[in-house]
Order: C-alpha cells, then structure tokens, then sequence
C-alpha cells in the first residue's frame, strides 16, 4: 500500500513538473531560477534552457551559507539565501527571471525565497 502511494506521488510530481515546464521557459535575457526543497536543504539553479546551461547556483549547503547560520531550512534561511541569490544575479548583470517553483506550492520556504529575491530588486 504505501509503495502504492510513492508511485502515485511521483507519476503526479512528474505530470505536473512537465506541465509547468511547457509554460516556464528560460532564454539569455530572462533565464529560468528553478528551487529544488530536500528535507534537509534548498539549492537553486539559474538556467538558460536555450543553450542548456547552468549560469548560477546558490544553495543552503554551501560553506560560506553553513557558516553564518546554524539552520539551513527554516523561512529565515530562505530569505538569506534569496538575498544571497540576488547579489550573484545583480552580478551576473541579470535583472529579470522566470521563477520555476518546480512541484511545490508557492508558500512557506519557496515564497519567502521568492519575496527575498524580489526585495533585492530583482523582477519576475
């Protein structure tokens, strides 16, 4: 039974993942930031889906985010890593994005990610 609804969940993740992506497209002027939610960290990649390429990376994993916070999952931590996401974008000299929320709601982590991204400046 429970095997049951694991594969449930996922052919229904998958459906509504290629449904999304059908709408959400990133070029070189408005690249695609797509947030991927583990149990225990948030990574998120900036993504030409033009050339298949990976322009910027942030995620609560990396060392310079663990050092300057002792929890890397809460709302507080998404909010830092979406300023943190910002300033490599303005770096990047990217102003304007396509937020790809994948197969997650947008409340809780991913919309304060979000909001902390738009605060710096940053357009969806």
């Amino acid at each position: 039974m429970l095997k049951d609804k694991t594969i449930a969940k996922k052919v229904r993740d998958t459906r509504l993942r290629k449904r999304i992506r059908e709408k959400v497209r990133g070029t070189p002027e408005r690249p695609r930031l797509h947030v991927f939610k583990s149990n225990t960290y948030v990574y998120t990649q900036v993504v030409n889906d033009q050339a298949g390429a990976v322009l910027l990376t942030a995620s609560t994993l990396e060392k310079e985010f663990r050092e300057s916070s002792k929890n890397s999952k809460n709302k507080e931590a998404c909010e830092r890593l979406g300023a943190l996401l910002a300033k490599r974008l303005k770096a990047a000299k990217i102003e304007s994005v396509v937020f790809d929320r994948g197969t997650y709601p947008y409340h809780g982590r991913v919309k304060a990610l979000a909001e902390a991204i738009r605060k710096e400046g940053i357009r969806f």
